[in-house]
C-alpha cells in the first residue's frame, strides 16, 4: 500500500480508466470515490487535475460534463506502479465497474451539444457512440439558443428511438426504390 494518499487516488483513477473501453465522466469517477468513502470530492478533483497536467489522462468537455480517458503515458505509469494498489481496492473498483458497466457506457455514449454557427442560428450536434465509434451523428440548425438547449436535453431520452427510425427507414425495402 502507498503511504501517499494522493498517489493512490491517481493510480485508482488510472486503473478505472484502463478497465473500460469508453471515457468516464467526472461524476462517474466521483460517485465511486464518494460512495466508497475513499476521499472527498475536492481531493479527487485535485488528483484528476494533476493527472491532466502530467499528461496521464485527457479530458473532453461536452455541455458541462468532463469525460476522462487514459493516455499512453497513463497506461505506462499504471503498468509500472499499478501493483501499489491494494488487492482490496482493486476488488472494490472491479466490482463497481462490473455492476455499473452498462449504465456507465450508456451515460457517456449519448452526446449532445450545440454551438453558434457563423450565421444567427445554432447548430445542435447529437451523437450516439459505441465506445469511440459513432453509430449516428446528427447536426441540426435551429434559430435560437433556447431551442438548441431543449433539443440537447431531449436527445438522451429520444436517441434510441431516432436511431431505430433512421435504420428502419434506410434499410427497409420500398416499392419506389
Amino acid at each position: 500500500m502507498l503511504s501517499e494518499p494522493m498517489t493512490l487516488y491517481k493510480l485508482m483513477n488510472l486503473y478505472m480508466l484502463k478497465q473500460v473501453s469508453f471515457p468516464l465522466t467526472n461524476a462517474q469517477l466521483s460517485n465511486f470515490f464518494l460512495e466508497n468513502d475513499y476521499t472527498t470530492y475536492f481531493t479527487l478533483q485535485q488528483a484528476l487535475n494533476e493527472l491532466l497536467d502530467a499528461g496521464l489522462v485527457k479530458k473532453e468537455t461536452i455541455r458541462n460534463s468532463s469525460r476522462y480517458e487514459i493516455t499512453k503515458e497513463g497506461l505506462d505509469t499504471l503498468d509500472f506502479f499499478g501493483n501499489k494498489i491494494s488487492p482490496a481496492i482493486v476488488e472494490d473498483m472491479d466490482k463497481y465497474l462490473k455492476e455499473n458497466k452498462f449504465r456507465l457506457r450508456d451515460e457517456v455514449g449519448v452526446i449532445s451539444d450545440f454551438y453558434k454557427s457563423t450565421g444567427q442560428d445554432f447548430i445542435v450536434h447529437c451523437e450516439v457512440r459505441e465506445g469511440k465509434t459513432p453509430l449516428i451523428e446528427l447536426n441540426l440548425a435551429v434559430p435560437d439558443k433556447q431551442q438548441a438547449e431543449h433539443m440537447c436535453s431531449k436527445w438522451r431520452r429520444k436517441s434510441q428511438e431516432i436511431y431505430a427510425f433512421a435504420m428502419r427507414t434506410l434499410m427497409c425495402g420500398d416499392e419506389k426504390d
